[in-house]
């Protein structure tokens, strides 16, 4: 008997009986969901030794000089025409002119091809539009992202007919018709196998003919546009009874385009989301009469909605939320930098007060970070990739980032923050929180179920092979096909737990790093040694948890998280890369490089700590923790020079702060704008007199230290703070009036 046959009868048949009853079972729509899309540098991290020069030499993310041409002009534009305090206390809306504004300039149509009349936009200039709105309005943001994410159009673009094409993307590109996307369910949130709409296939009485259609019933909730949408993609689980489409009787999830003029249809109620005024809400039918051919690809297409959704949200995931953290996170920095400059305690301003510069070197780095994430993950879509996993990673990572700057704001504008009114230009952001925590995909089964959970399947070098062997129909053909890649995997495995021992006892010294890396080798080579400790403990989790880590939600999370910071910190590096090397960033970099690695550390210490199968636990922390947890984080001296870029006018915050939205002229931000410049200008003059021991730039006239010209900017620069300090005062009857248009 040959080795090989000998190998496969005697040890890899009873493996495959071990690993055919420890396999999970897997729904549809959870087969489906990890089958969407595709792998990138997530599958390199995944095997323990990425190739840094493979993420190098990718080109980033650009605009052409039409997309560019669009930012500055329409939506330019744009920006400047909203008042963002009118449009959500006074008019709970983005007035008419704004909305025939975007229909006019095809903001509905940035990814819809131009043979279809859309501006046909990369995945870059998307976010980037959506970036520059939000720094302005989230209301205009909202309203520009959905019928660009995941809804109608992407569906269309994806799998709808060619008729399908020609008739609607045209008229969605101009804003003829506005989308909508009905998919959460009072009963269904997150979990889709349970929805209740419902549809049955039928014949029926449309325009005039009876035709072969679907009878749907269906409520929705939480639909963004919904209460203005003219048309709406609806998913149901659809049935057919009677075998009119063959001999199936439970289809399953179908995805089909409704006109809301279509009888029978209610809509047009609104939801207030967390405080804010962008057009959201619920809608329901009952016994609506939809012709086959309303179904997104035709009748060849029901039941795949559950797929055609998860391919959809893999790449959408990662743009419009991502952007929009990304600019909260810039916005945060940008203002809490520039008033902490000008607001001052103690005769100096606040942002010298180490506890402040705490919050403000973490909102710097965190900036860089988000949009370092935001950009590769763009260039990736461009390129052609569908990172499903890399986009559930940016969804979650990124909101939750945001959440971390906009709080971290909140703190160092205190009461300043806290009193609405068009003074108040943090409060809009600080209100989106909930809404880029919670939809398309809520952050805690995010973090919790699809990281790590579709990462471990889709990226991992051979585990998809092998679960697809164990399903083989074929036990025979299943067995070979198991034997040759379960081996292959014991190698791989092998060698990573030797690479992982010799990296973690050596510090990770002669890991692989750029030649170009320069002061920042050390880095990669770090993150080569716990790329190689993830990957190591990731299949001795998978391995001795089998389908239990499907309820093992912690651990799944933390492997997760690893898994994210890996990324996060392979981005950083690429921006620092492609930016030219700049040496007034490198604390940006070190900043977030020894905060995630610390992360890494821990979340690999709580894994193993928590791991069931404690003899492998221990032995792994030999391999991959031998010194235990070493990591610290940043350096407090680091983080006072990533603050310190948020203080002062200078290239490196041009940087870090870029693609900002002017502000209107006279308003908040752009008063704290002119403080922030003043403040810069007259900085030699205080400090002189502070160093002089004069306190009061009024004493020093008198003292003959402060000439006329210095005393004016002085006296425009004390005007200017105190106009920024100050904030909103009503009249109670004014309020009332506001309740009422409220109520």
């Amino acid at each position: 008997m040959a080795a090989s046959s000998w190998r496969r009868e005697w040890l890899s048949k009873p493996l495959f009986r071990w690993a055919s009853r420890a396999l999970p079972t897997m729904s549809d729509t959870e087969r489906e969901a990890i089958e969407a899309g595709d792998v990138w540098w997530d599958a390199d991290l995944f095997t323990g030794n990425p190739e840094w020069r493979r993420l190098l030499d990718m080109p980033p993310a650009r605009l052409s000089d039409e997309e560019r041409a669009f930012l500055e002009g329409p939506v330019a534009e744009l920006c400047a025409m909203v008042d963002d305090w009118r449009v959500n206390w006074e008019l709970h809306d983005l007035p008419p002119d704004i909305w025939a504004f975007l229909k006019a300039r095809k903001f509905f149509g940035m990814i819809i091809p131009r043979k279809y009349g859309g501006l046909g936009f990369s995945a870059y200039a998307h976010s980037e539009v959506v970036r520059r709105i939000s720094t302005r309005s989230l209301t205009a943001a909202v309203t520009v992202m959905v019928p660009n994410s995941l809804g109608p159009g992407e569906l269309l673009l994806h799998f709808g007919t060619d008729a399908q094409r020609e008739h609607w993307l045209p008229r969605l590109a101009d804003g003829r018709d506005i989308p909508c996307f009905g998919l959460t369910s009072p009963e269904a949130g997150s979990d889709a196998a349970s929805m209740v709409d419902h549809g049955v296939v039928c014949k029926g009485m449309w325009q005039g003919r009876e035709v072969l259609g679907m009878r749907v019933t269906w409520h929705k909730r939480y639909i963004t546009l919904g209460p203005v949408a003219t048309v709406l993609g609806l998913a149901f689980k659809l049935r057919d009874p009677d075998g009119l489409l063959g001999e199936r009787e439970d289809i399953g999830i179908t995805v089909a385009l409704v006109p809301t003029d279509t009888p029978g249809v209610e809509i047009g109620r609104r939801h207030l989301p967390a405080m804010q005024v962008f057009q959201n809400g619920p809608n329901q039918g009952k016994d609506v009469f939809i012709p086959m051919e309303a179904v997104i690809g035709g009748a060849e297409r029901v039941g795949q909605g559950w797929q055609m959704l998860m391919t959809a949200l893999a790449a959408g995931r990662g743009i419009s939320l991502p952007s929009l953290a990304a600019a909260s996170c810039v916005f945060s920095a940008h203002t809490s930098g520039a008033y902490a400059r000008v607001r001052q305690q103690f005769g100096i301003p606040i942002g010298r007060f180490e506890g402040v510069q705490e919050k403000l070197g973490r909102m710097a780095a965190l900036a860089y970070q988000v949009d370092a994430a935001r950009r590769l993950t763009c260039a990736a879509l461009d390129a052609g990739h569908k990172p499903a996993v890399i986009s559930a990673i940016m969804k979650y990572h990124a909101t939750e980032r945001m959440r971390i700057a906009v709080n971290d704001a909140m703190d160092i504008h205190a009461g300043k923050a806290v009193i609405d009114g068009p003074r108040n230009y943090l409060s809009n952001v600080y209100r989106a929180i909930p809404i880029g925590i919670t939809v398309e995909g809520a952050n805690i089964l995010t973090r919790c179920l699809i990281v790590f959970g579709q990462g471990a399947i889709r990226a991992h070098p051979f585990l998809m092979r092998e679960m697809a062997a164990l399903a083989d129909s074929d036990p025979a053909r299943g067995l070979e096909e198991f034997d040759r890649t379960f081996w292959r995997h014991a190698g791989h495995a092998v060698g990573n737990a030797l690479r992982t021992f010799g990296r973690a006892w050596t510090g990770g010294r002669f890991a692989p790093a750029p030649r170009s890396a320069g002061p920042v080798a050390p880095y990669y080579r770090a993150l080569g040694r716990y790329a190689s400790a993830f990957a190591l403990v990731a299949d001795v989790t998978l391995a001795t948890l089998g389908g239990a880590l499907k309820r093992k939600e912690m651990l799944s999370a933390r492997l997760g998280d690893i898994l994210a910071e890996l990324y996060l910190l392979s981005a950083v590096l690429k921006r620092w890369h492609d930016e030219g090397r700049q040496p007034d960033d490198l604390p940006l970099v070190q900043w977030c490089m020894e905060s995630g690695l610390a992360s890494i550390e821990a979340s690999l210490d709580a894994v193993l700590a928590n791991l069931p199968a404690r003899a492998a636990a221990g032995l792994l922390r030999v391999i991959c923790l031998p010194l235990g947890v070493r990591r610290r984080g940043p350096a407090d001296t680091v983080t006072v020079a990533c603050a310190e870029r948020l203080l002062e006018p200078s290239p490196a915050r041009d940087r870090l702060l870029p693609g900002l939205a002017k502000p209107r002229p006279g308003e908040a931000l752009d008063r704290l704008a002119q403080a922030f410049a003043l403040a810069a200008r007259a900085a030699p003059v205080l400090d002189g007199l502070r160093h002089a021991g004069i306190r009061d730039w009024r004493e020093g006239v008198r003292a003959g230290k402060v000439d006329a010209a210095q005393a004016s900017m002085l006296e425009d620069l004390e005007r200017a703070v105190a106009d920024v300090v100050e904030v909103d005062s009503f009249d109670p009857a004014e309020l009332a009036g506001k309740r009422v248009a409220q109520g």
